[in-house]
């Protein structure tokens, strides 16, 4: 089944708008050009803006599985593409031993019910499908050599059984906190969009949908100074996820609007690092209660 097609970008934004997540004008264009020229789109941003989340609402908005494949350092084919299924061929060659010929014993080993299908591949395999490559910043670089055929051609290669192309490629969202460089190789195959932080009125409305009992005083006041917190150069600067936690915190404490004292006991929602904390409770006044 092929990707759900959109007519425009705006068609798009309203459907992700729909779908719970609040888009730009910039995320709702890059997005509806990934699925009209079946191009990967490469997300980059400061940890918190939201790229994880538009994955997962283009998968909503496209009826799809979503996969996802969480990097980290080390990763290798094997947990991305596939692996063998080894226990299983071992009592496969235990059940054969004796009763079939030694050669077509060991080609039968990498039949491909033995073949374990990792995110990337059950992508391929499955259609509509989006695939998440999340954090690709923290994979090593030669992880990313593994991925330029998935990119390029949508297909993965198993040396024992060949060739395994998507009938449908799935829609390709790669992100990345920006903490090494990526390869060009790999960007170069994909449509680039930069996440930022959202604006005022946007982060309002994010967090209005997220915690909709809130009081709409108290969200203004959390995303105000949401914002203020991020000019703070802190060892980890609040994200989207993080001011939602702060204004549902306070309003689950029963707060109407943000004021000192209501900050200071409820910190360790928006804030993750002693530092940060020790530095923020010594300003915490002014971030609070400045300028509206």
């Amino acid at each position: 089944m092929p990707l759900r097609d959109f007519a425009d970008p705006a068609a798009v934004s309203g459907a992700l708008d729909a779908a719970g997540y609040v888009p730009d004008d910039g995320v709702a264009t890059a997005a509806f050009l990934a699925l009209r020229m079946g191009r990967p789109l490469f997300v980059e941003g400061d940890p918190g803006v939201g790229k994880t989340a538009l994955a997962h609402a283009l998968a909503t908005i496209c009826r799809a599985s979503l996969f996802r494949l969480q990097c980290y350092e080390g990763i290798d084919a094997s947990q991305a593409l596939y692996d063998w299924d080894f226990p299983r061929q071992v009592l496969h060659l235990r059940a054969a031993a004796g009763t079939a010929d030694p050669g077509e014993i060991e080609t039968s080993l990498y039949d491909r019910r033995f073949l374990i299908a990792r995110p990337v591949l059950r992508a391929l395999e499955r259609s509509p499908a989006v695939l998440l490559i999340d954090e690709i910043d923290r994979a090593d670089d030669e992880f990313e050599a593994f991925l330029l055929e998935v990119l390029a051609e949508s297909s993965v290669t198993v040396p024992e059984i060949g060739t395994i192309r998507a009938d449908v490629p799935p829609l390709t969202v790669i992100t990345s906190n920006r903490t090494r460089e990526v390869h060009d190789a790999l960007k170069r195959r994909c449509l680039y969009l930069w996440l930022d932080h959202p604006d005022f009125a946007r982060e309002v409305e994010i967090v209005r949908r997220r915690v909709p009992g809130a009081a709409h005083q108290l969200v203004a006041d959390v995303a105000r100074a949401a914002a203020r917190l991020r000019e703070a150069s802190l060892l980890k600067p609040p994200g989207i996820a993080e001011t939602i936690d702060w204004a549902l915190a306070l309003h689950t404490l029963g707060r109407s609007r943000l004021d000192g004292a209501a900050a200071r006991m409820t910190l360790g929602a928006v804030l993750k690092y002693r530092e940060d904390i020790v530095r923020v409770e010594r300003e915490l006044d002014e971030i609070v209660g400045g300028p509206t």
